[in-house]
């Protein structure tokens, strides 16, 4: 599993660095999208980012025009940060990207195959994740 996840991820970041990106940058991008503009420290807090690396990642998104940021009017120490709508657009191709290399990656498995994977691996995800009320084979 480490293996083929190596080799998917290393694929994706192959596609964004064509692009002048970096995974994280795709992961700043779809946490504002799916959660909204954030506080800087706080979307630093819920990628598990450095907060220093945060920056970085903020200020290569912001000059490429991808988010705007803003201070607080309270509290001039805040940054939020909210994605844009070429923002937007970039990320719904960069999610094609995606969709393409895990279908290069699961190309081996039929449609029936590709489901009882994604079951598998949801029910570990979900377990992992302190899932309760997970079904438990019967073998």
């Amino acid at each position: 599993m480490s293996r083929t996840g190596k080799a998917a991820r290393s694929r994706l970041a192959d596609r964004l660095a064509d692009r002048g990106l970096r995974l994280r940058h795709m992961a700043v991008l779809a946490a504002l999208v799916d959660f909204g503009p954030h506080v800087q420290r706080q979307l630093a807090a819920r990628l598990a980012i450095d907060r220093s690396d945060m920056v970085k990642i903020v200020d290569d998104l912001g000059a490429a025009g991808l988010v705007e940021r803003a201070r607080d009017a309270a509290d001039r120490r805040r940054v939020t940060v909210t994605v844009s709508p070429a923002g937007r657009a970039l990320l719904d191709s960069l999610q094609a990207d995606a969709t393409a290399v895990q279908d290069d990656i699961l190309a081996p498995l039929n449609t029936r195959e590709r489901a009882q994977l994604t079951a598998l691996l949801t029910r570990v995800h979900g377990h992992l994740q302190g899932g309760s009320g997970m079904r438990r084979s019967s073998r």
